[in-house]
């Protein structure tokens, strides 16, 4: 009998082809949404390891239904969607795809910032819906990113992938991090100070007990009228009522907004009214070269349970 690998999600053929020939590979037939909760309960009874999508939330019930589960392997670098806890607890290795995709995600933290600064989707709206009549003095200004100061909370290896870039353009960069670094060209500054002094600031750090809600009103009073808030890291970092506020009080300049508390976004939540905020749907590593070498990690991972060797990145 094959060792019974299920994934969640329709993934590309290419993707999955080299484990079809030693394990049973079962999967989801949507690509655009994860297996409904009872068929993922219903999948599991039988899968020795189970292939992860973000949305997927892999808990105690999960690994009680799966006594036979001995590897789940996660599509993306973060795993707060995982109950490590109940993992160890079932004797269950977790892996995720980490180092892969940080210049991607670095690439699409920058762009997200630019686009912020600069009004670039707000800029497009106008253009194709005709709202654009003339050229005028003050029409669709911005806010400089050359020489400005970006603040990082968080820096780990997107962290420092973003400062590069930021250097390129001659900005000032802050960062706060738990444990400090020994970085060239980058100041560490308690997180109160990076708030007050920094034109932008970017959230790169991981979604823990200790870091859920830690920007929330308070944080955000802290920061410049004229400043800008960037997160894709995860959306329970930042309290989004408060944001919201602060943004509709024009306390706040503009925000960019890659992930949110609950994905998909509800289209009617307070955020998506404000013509200061620009959001994407959570697409921090998407280019098809990193997510089919994210695809890779994970196969490998499987195989390398299976096959007696080292499995890589294991988170648990």
């Amino acid at each position: 009998m094959k060792p019974i690998v299920y994934i969640t999600q329709k993934l590309p053929d290419e993707a999955v082809a080299g484990l079809q020939q030693s394990y049973e590979v079962r999967m989801w037939e949507d690509a655009e949404t994860s297996a409904p909760r009872e068929e993922l309960l219903k999948q599991v009874k039988d899968a020795q390891a189970l292939w992860t999508m973000l949305p997927d939330q892999i808990d105690e019930e999960v690994f009680e239904a799966a006594p036979n589960l001995k590897i789940v392997t996660n599509l993306a670098v973060g795993y707060n969607n995982i109950d490590l806890e109940a993992a160890h607890k079932h004797k269950v290795f977790v892996t995720n795809t980490p180092d892969v995709l940080t210049e991607t995600t670095a690439d699409l933290t920058f762009a997200l910032l630019l686009a912020t600064a600069r009004r670039i989707v707000e800029a497009d709206r106008t253009v194709r819906s005709g709202e654009w009549k003339s050229w005028s003095p003050m029409g669709m200004t911005g806010q400089n990113v050359g020489g400005a100061t970006l603040g990082i909370i968080g820096m780990g290896r997107i962290g420092e992938a973003v400062a590069r870039r930021a250097q390129g353009f001659g900005m000032n960069v802050l960062y706060h991090n738990r444990t400090r670094r020994s970085l060239e060209d980058v100041k560490y500054a308690a997180l109160d100070d990076l708030l007050k002094e920094s034109d932008f600031v970017v959230i790169l750090t991981p979604l823990t007990e200790e870091t859920k809600g830690m920007i929330g009103e308070r944080e955000l009073s802290l920061m410049k009228e004229s400043a800008c808030l960037i997160n894709v890291a995860r959306g329970g970092i930042v309290d989004e009522t408060a944001l919201y506020e602060a943004l509709k009080a024009n306390k706040l300049w503009g925000a960019g907004l890659d992930v949110f508390e609950q994905e998909p976004v509800p289209t009617d939540h307070p955020l998506l009214s404000l013509p200061n905020v620009t959001v994407l749907p959570h697409i921090g590593s998407a280019t098809v070269q990193t997510r089919l070498a994210m695809m890779a990690m994970n196969a490998e991972a499987i195989a390398s349970c299976f096959e007696g060797r080292s499995v890589k990145n294991r988170v648990c």
